[in-house]
């Protein structure tokens, strides 16, 4: 599913109770990310042009290659790509191209795009106790028959505002602003 997208994790974050459990804590490779918002008629017209479509069900995820879109709400999404290369030259050239095209796409059709390529960090937890490492701090009901694979919310880690989204059966990306980063982590680590 988007493991084209998150590829090789940027760092490893130790977790020393969590050894021996194959549970772990990466943060993802810099992303470009796009916030954007409009109705249906930009959204199909945006998706078009990312080459992914903007999920129109409640907390859905939508992914192709190295490129995904979340659904934040009835008129918001989540637009997640990866840069060709790394560093932040990488993500700001692919910014750059990704938010020409889709204007361009869009023309006069009323709608938001702002990048926050540099505001958020994803930050992967894979593993038998991921689900269990979450409910320490994320009051959701995180059982694959309540969160199935593919499903996306925005929520609370405690006093920090993320984007969770499950990836995988025991694989979740947790998307959080980057200044609020290493607050989620130590509360993971100390879970």
């Amino acid at each position: 599913m988007p493991d084209a997208l998150f590829h090789t994790p940027a760092e490893t974050l130790a977790l020393p109770r969590l050894a021996g459990t194959g549970t772990t804590l990466h943060r993802a490779a810099p992303l470009v990310r796009f916030v954007f918002r409009g109705d249906a008629a930009a959204a199909e017209k945006a998706g078009a042009a990312f080459g992914v479509p903007l999920p129109q069900s409640p907390l859905a995820a939508e992914t192709s290659g190295e490129r995904a879109a979340l659904w934040q709400g009835p008129d918001e999404w989540l637009l997640l790509a990866r840069p060709a290369g790394d560093g932040p030259q990488a993500v700001d050239a692919l910014a750059r191209s990704l938010a020409g095209e889709i204007a361009a796409a869009l023309g006069d059709t009323p709608h938001s795009l702002v990048d926050v390529s540099e505001r958020n960090v994803a930050l992967l937890i894979e593993g038998p106790g991921a689900s269990d490492l979450l409910n320490t701090h994320v009051f959701l009901d995180l059982d694959p028959a309540a969160f199935p694979v593919g499903m996306v919310t925005r929520t609370l880690f405690t006093k920090a505002e993320i984007v969770l989204w499950r990836t995988g059966g025991d694989a979740f990306a947790l998307e959080c602003w980057s200044s609020f980063a290493p607050y989620v982590e130590a509360h993971l680590a100390e879970a």
